[in-house]
Order: C-alpha cells, then structure tokens, then sequence
C-alpha cells in the first residue's frame, strides 16, 4: 500500500512539474513586445499553468498524506484543466490558421495584409480604442530606431529579413512607391493614392505607419508566429499530461 501511494505520489508530482513548461510559455509571451502590449494569451496561459501546479501540488500531498478526498478532488480538477488546456490548443491553432506574408518585387521582408488574418484576431485591433492603446505602446519601444542603426543603404534594407511588426508599422507599404532615404523616412511619390496605408505614413517618427493596417497586420503576423511556437509547448504538454493521468 504504501509502494502505492508512493507510486501516485511521484505520478503526481510529475504532473505537478509539467506545469512548469505552461507559466514558462506564458512569461515568455509577456516579455515579449508585441504581447506584451496586446496582452491576450499570456494571462490565460499563466493562469492555467499556476491552476496545474497548485491541483499537482494537492494531488502529491493528497497521495503521500493518504488523504482519499484530496486526490478525488485532484482527479476531478486535473481533469477539468486537461479539458481546458486542449480547448485551449485547439483555439490557438484554429485562430492562427490564416494570415501570411506576401512577396514583393526586389524586396527580401514581406508584406501584410489585415484581410489575410482571422476574424477574431483582426476584432483585437480593429476597435480605436484598442488600437489607440496598442499602438502608444508600440510606438514606445524602439524597433524602428533600431532598423536605422541597422540599415543604412537601400538595397541593405531592401534585402533585410526584417520582422512583420517592423515590415507594417516602421515603412510605408512597397506599393505606395515611396522613395527609400533611411527605413523610417522616406520621400513621398507624386500620386500616393495606391492606398489608404499610403495616406497614413508619416515620417514623424513618432507617428510612421503606427495607425496602418499593414501595422495591424504586421502585430497579427508577429503574433501568430509566437502562439504557433506557444501552441506547439502546449501541445506537448498536453499530451504529457494525459499521459500522467
């Protein structure tokens, strides 16, 4: 009996450790930028990690203690959170299923479109009041600064692999035509009515393309990028956990 209960003690305390890779998923997404000013995933994500720690850390007390109400509660609550976790997984991958980047002519970064993207993801920043938080945030940090330091001649720039959220929000959109003097200013064509994005750019680099859809976009792609890889941790784990169970 007790070679029992040691057994389901160390079952759970495995469990107990799973969670670790889900709080550090999450913490990962809050550090960063584009995240954190958005903060969708991550809170869920530490949450559900902190709930699975908590209910393996009463599951290992129950089962080393031999306390039968602690590891029934422990069995049901663990279940529950399994359930939750693999909504969750699936929630992710269903809502980064669409959006990618496109080529353009010359041009090694890519470009974004909002259409591209799911509609719930594009709900998060179509609102002003979101997106007025969002891009002060944005704007706040210093990537497109930094792609100045970087890049200094055009066809440099050109054939940069530059992020999405740097692609959308730090340069006018490719086909507006504008002429190229450092990556955040630039000379403005004849006839920029090609698109909306074309009437927003600024070169006060306060302002840029922070209030573009292809900044909008640029933020979803970044973001689908860094859920798939959060989706993929949660996956695993998932599949782990069941395993445990």
């Amino acid at each position: 009996m007790a070679l029992s209960n040691n057994v389901i003690g160390a079952i759970n305390f495995v469990a107990m450790l799973l969670s670790i890779p889900i709080i550090g998923a999450g913490i990962w997404l809050a550090t960063e930028p584009d995240n954190s000013c958005v903060k969708i995933l991550q809170w869920p994500v530490i949450i559900l990690g902190i709930l699975f720690l908590v209910v393996g850390i009463a599951g290992f007390v129950g089962a080393f203690w031999r306390i039968p109400w602690l590891l029934i509660s422990y069995l049901i609550a663990m279940l529950v959170l399994i359930v939750l976790l693999a909504a969750l997984v699936v929630f992710i991958y269903m809502v980064t299923i669409k959006g990618s980047g496109h080529l353009e002519p010359s041009r090694s970064y890519l470009e974004y479109h909002l259409d591209d993207f799911s509609g719930w993801l594009r709900r998060r920043v179509r609102s002003p009041w979101k997106w007025d938080r969002i891009r002060s945030c944005l704007s706040s940090t210093n990537m497109c600064g930094e792609l100045n330091q970087s890049y200094r001649m055009a066809q440099d720039f050109f054939n940069a692999h530059i992020s999405p959220l740097e692609s959308g929000c730090c340069k006018p959109p490719t086909q507006c035509g504008y002429t190229f003097v450092n990556p955040t200013y630039w000379i403005s064509p004849i006839n920029n009515a090609a698109d909306m994005d074309c009437l927003q750019w600024s070169n006060d680099q306060t302002q840029l393309c922070f209030n573009c859809d292809s900044c909008k976009a640029g933020l979803l792609a970044n973001l689908k990028k860094e859920w798939r890889r959060t989706d993929i941790i949660l996956l695993i784990t998932l599949v782990a956990l069941i395993s445990v169970y």
